[in-house]
């Protein structure tokens, strides 16, 4: 999969080469894709911030919308061209929402692939403990192209009954735009370049098909984002570690990760020491033998 993004990446950046002149096209594809970067690594950058992006980045972001719901009566098309709802993937597990497009030459690629990352060292398993969306935001792709990529990341990833919980999904302009808005995610459409320019991240949504948590970028640490499914769960799934994990870290919505409580860690440290020190004292309790008469 990466070798074909970097050959429809280079294919597209030849076209612009012949068309407008190397220096150009080098500078226009270049500060796109840094600009990039900078929009992934500043999560939740209000409009009102953008002047310090270029223009063409400027209203680009993800704004947080935690506790908001998604519109689950929103219809697109699964990869068999079957018209479904949101709410059909909602009601019984956690989900998590990946906004992409399946023409994307570079960004998109890189972040589904982190994604990739990320799912393959959880051990929840997609289908099992939670469900997967990856939507396009581009209306013209279509039903083919999604099971297309399906059948890429469905078969990397590997495991078993996968294909019933990894979904991928278009949609028209009207659903897109509704989706985008509902999880404040902010992007605009390049005509001279003929792309999307937009930042990367993800959602947890809970079974309700609200939203519980962001994580940015194009890779999610597996810690977090097992957390993130855990608590978006209601702890209904998930191990006694996880609980005592997310009594000690606490999500931050700044920077989209989980950052250790220093306080809790001192209370569980000194839970810890007390119990120690009791075993201690009954062990060595029990190993005195009475004084003979």
């Amino acid at each position: 999969m990466n070798l074909m993004a970097t050959a429809n990446h280079w294919r597209r950046f030849r076209l612009c080469v012949q068309r407008e002149g190397h220096g150009f096209a080098w500078r226009r594809w270049m500060g796109l894709f840094l600009g990039f970067l900078a929009v992934c690594g500043a999560p939740g950058a209000r409009a009102d911030n953008s002047k310090d992006f270029p223009p063409l980045l400027q209203g680009i972001g993800i704004d947080q919308r935690l506790n908001e719901q998604v519109p689950l009566d929103l219809q697109f098309r699964d990869e068999a061209g079957k018209t479904v709802t949101l709410g059909d993937y909602f009601g019984k597990k956690p989900v998590i929402l990946s906004l992409v497009y399946f023409g994307c030459p570079m960004l998109c690629t890189m972040a589904e692939n982190g994604l990739l990352h990320s799912l393959q060292e959880v051990k929840f398993s997609v289908g099992d403990q939670f469900e997967v969306l990856t939507v396009s935001f581009d209306p013209h792709d279509n039903a083919e192209l999604a099971a297309a990529k399906k059948a890429v990341y469905v078969g990397l990833y590997g495991r078993k009954g996968a294909d019933r919980g990894w979904h991928f999904l278009t949609g028209d302009e009207a659903s897109i735009q509704k989706l985008t808005r509902a999880v404040g995610f902010r992007y605009k459409y390049d005509a001279q370049a003929k792309q999307y320019v937009h930042a990367t991240g993800i959602m947890v949504l809970t079974p309700k098909g609200k939203i519980a948590r962001y994580f940015y970028g194009i890779y999610y640490p597996s810690r977090d984002l097992r957390l993130g499914l855990v608590e978006a769960s209601e702890n209904k799934i998930g191990s006694p570690v996880d609980e005592v994990l997310l009594f000690c870290c606490r999500y931050d919505p700044a920077t989209g990760k989980y950052g250790m409580i220093i306080s809790r860690l001192l209370q569980m440290a000194g839970l810890i020491t007390v119990l120690c020190i009791g075993g201690l004292i009954l062990a060595l309790s029990r190993s005195r033998k009475p004084a003979s008469l």
